[in-house]
């Protein structure tokens, strides 16, 4: 029968250190008195701390020491433990009161992705779910996610709870990820290489997309989305090193790029205080956003070029091919934008534009 090595006994009462300080003397043949007087404790104290009213101080485990026989790092052991135990079921109180708010979590889904393991008890997985988010109670979440700058979709809303999972696992993979400090002028001299890559398969072509990001200070992570989520990417910063986390929300080869040039865009006109998340694609609400949007057409398709094209009117198999050749870059991104723009029908052309999926 194999043994789970991460299950600790975690009882739910507490044992005064006064309950073996009694033991000791009944194995010893003392009394109270006696204790007292060898340690040169009052009374009172001694019987205090027989009845668990009192701790157990350094300085009486140093007498201890000298008349009972146990060292001094027993009695403080003893007491910690107890003042741990004491702690710990009166968190456990307070947990069982905050169990309603773990059923507004996707709590199935995190653990279905095994960003968390299954627990026996209520209390024990809301421990567990505020373990992963990093925080000590349900009322300090919001401390790690302060207000964000987003944009969101008008027909799909997000589950806020599914976008807070989304993120804190985005932060955790990017903790793992070795970045140097961020140098803004690498980072977007990398981003040319990287639009080349935009013709490659996403798999083949990710550890070395990852590196060229890594080597600017900013760390790619791309996060199983959750059911509900409904985000293709976010920016935030950790330190000296940014951010940048997509999904597969949409599993559409385009909006991935899109999304990645749009976050970059945050990283490299943006301050490091905001956070910027990236909703289902609609048109943007703000000055930031639009900028962000415009970085992304412009360095996927230059502007000037992409008229040129419109200009031609000619919006077939063959003409997108030869364009998306000329530009260096996917013929899915080129459809993509040209369904944005309304030029084609989202129903038609669809193997240019191949779908993503996790493994």
């Amino acid at each position: 029968m194999a043994i789970n090595k991460d299950l600790k006994f975690k009882p739910n009462y507490a044992v005064a250190p006064g309950l073996t300080v009694s033991e000791m003397l009944e194995h010893l043949g003392m009394s109270q008195v006696q204790l007292a007087e060898r340690s040169g404790r009052p009374l009172k104290t001694i019987n205090n701390i027989i009845q668990g009213k009192q701790a157990i101080t350094y300085e009486t485990a140093l007498q201890f020491e000298k008349v009972l026989g146990m060292s001094a790092d027993f009695w403080n052991n003893l007491e910690k433990n107890y003042g741990e135990a004491l702690a710990r079921i009166e968190d456990t109180k307070n947990l069982e009161s905050e169990l309603n708010w773990l059923k507004q979590l996707p709590v199935e889904d995190i653990i279905s992705n095994e960003w968390i393991r299954r627990m026996p008890t209520p209390v024990e997985q809301l421990q567990e779910v505020l373990s992963f988010f990093g925080v000590a109670s349900p009322k300090e979440l919001a401390v790690g996610y302060p207000e964000v700058i987003f944009r969101q979709s008008k027909k799909l809303k997000s589950n806020p709870w599914a976008v807070c999972a989304w993120l804190r696992k985005g932060e955790i993979d990017a903790q793992a990820v070795s970045c140097s400090a961020y140098d803004r002028t690498k980072f977007k001299g990398a981003l040319s290489e990287i639009r080349e890559m935009t013709t490659k398969n996403v798999p083949a072509i990710f550890e070395d997309w990852k590196k060229l990001c890594a080597d600017s200070g900013v760390a790619l992570v791309i996060v199983q989305e959750l059911p509900n989520l409904r985000v293709n990417g976010a920016t935030k910063w950790l330190r000296d090193k940014a951010v940048l986390q997509l999904s597969l929300f949409q599993k559409c080869v385009d909006i991935l790029w899109f999304s990645f040039f749009h976050e970059a865009a945050h990283i490299l006109l943006h301050g490091k205080k905001d956070m910027f998340i990236e909703y289902e694609k609609f048109k943007s609400d703000s000055d930031r956003e639009q900028e962000a949007d415009f970085f992304a057409e412009d360095f996927l398709v230059p502007r000037s070029d992409y008229e040129v094209f419109i200009n031609k009117g000619a919006f077939n198999r063959s003409a997108i091919l030869r364009f998306a050749a000329d530009m260096g870059i996917a013929p899915g991104i080129v459809l993509g934008r040209l369904q944005h723009d309304k030029k084609v029908a989202f129903n038609q052309l669809h193997d240019l534009k191949p779908r993503l999926c996790w493994k």
